[in-house]
């Protein structure tokens, strides 16, 4: 590798850090290089004798502390200018007003979709007292009244509500773990957005 190639993927992969703290590294490998090719290395071996790109990258990383790149950060973000502040604080009845109505539609989908959960819940729980009636009315026909088609009918009726109550029971289940996991990846995605970025 030349020493032009190495400077660049060095600087590449210190894109993160302040310019100042990039500028001070990259000089400082150049002259090593320029270093030991006045010692009578070759340039390729001058590149190599410095050690591999991963190995100084970790190590100039582990030097700096979290705080300076931080604030070096913080220091780089772009300010607002007074027109642009002024346009968003004379703006904000629309804009905020439009920020409020799409998060009562978003809202409110949402909360329409938990209530198609509780209103299948509810079909089951409708189905699972239905065969309970069934089978019991069926019992009390067949075994006191005398009545065996009749009870039977019942009966045969309180099976089919049970193995229709058994199918939706899985199916709300499974509808309600699969929802509750969707609300909880957004609900993190939401977070990461808003106050991750914050940070």
């Amino acid at each position: 590798m030349h020493k032009q190639e190495f400077l660049s993927q060095l600087q590449k992969r210190l894109s993160r850090l302040p310019q100042d703290e990039i500028l001070e590294r990259m000089t400082f490998y150049s002259e090593m290089i320029d270093d030991r090719m006045e010692d009578g290395l070759s340039e390729r071996e001058a590149v190599a004798s410095v050690g591999s790109l991963d190995q100084i990258v970790a190590q100039i990383v582990a030097e700096i502390p979290y705080g300076e790149t931080a604030a070096k950060k913080a220091e780089t973000k772009r300010r607002r200018s007074a027109v642009e502040i002024v346009l968003l604080v004379l703006g904000a009845p629309i804009w905020a007003s439009l920020l409020i109505s799409l998060l009562a539609v978003v809202l409110s989908v949402y909360l329409s979709l938990w209530s198609v959960v509780i209103s299948l819940w509810a079909v089951f729980g409708a189905l699972a007292g239905g065969s309970l009636a069934g089978l019991l009315a069926g019992a009390v026909l067949c075994l006191f009244r005398g009545a065996a088609f009749p009870g039977m009918a019942l009966c045969g009726a309180g099976l089919v509500l049970a193995g229709l109550s058994i199918l939706m029971f899985c199916a709300c289940r499974a509808l309600t773990w699969g929802y509750a996991r969707l609300s909880g990846k957004l609900l993190a995605w939401i977070w990461n957005r808003c106050f991750k970025r914050r940070r």
